[in-house]
């Protein structure tokens, strides 16, 4: 089975140095998929896991986004598939949001803008 790492965040500039860097360490094992928000990272997830047979095994989300943060898409997640890694990433993120991942286990990290690219990989390799 094919598995694959979603990133998600509302700024293109973010998505394509995420998407360079996970290409670069990981392309050669995973697909690499972006989102530039929560409702079309549900879309990406249904079309891989559900249609494809494609197991996402790592999210990197954003906090900030319009229409839904990061926290409230990262539960919704974890209540579907809950085997899903759940990295936060961000700059702006909201203490008591982090805590209630924390508290629900539906998050496996939180990496600050701007990360470190062996900082990301690393946190991904260890939750792998």
């Amino acid at each position: 089975m094919d598995k694959a790492i979603l990133c998600v965040d509302d700024e293109k500039s973010i998505l394509d140095s995420l998407k360079g860097q996970l290409k670069r360490n990981l392309g050669h094992d995973f697909i690499i998929e972006q989102a530039e928000d929560a409702k079309e990272a549900m879309e990406v997830l249904e079309e891989l896991m559900l249609e494809q047979d494609i197991q996402v095994v790592v999210i990197v989300s954003d906090w900030l986004m319009p229409d839904i943060k990061g926290d409230e898409f990262l539960t919704e997640v974890h209540a579907r598939w809950p085997g899903i890694k759940k990295i936060l990433l961000t700059g702006h993120a909201n203490v008591d949001a982090v805590q209630r991942l924390t508290n629900n286990d539906s998050l496996y990290a939180m990496l600050q803008k701007p990360w470190q690219e062996d900082e990301l990989i690393n946190t991904i390799q260890s939750g792998l």
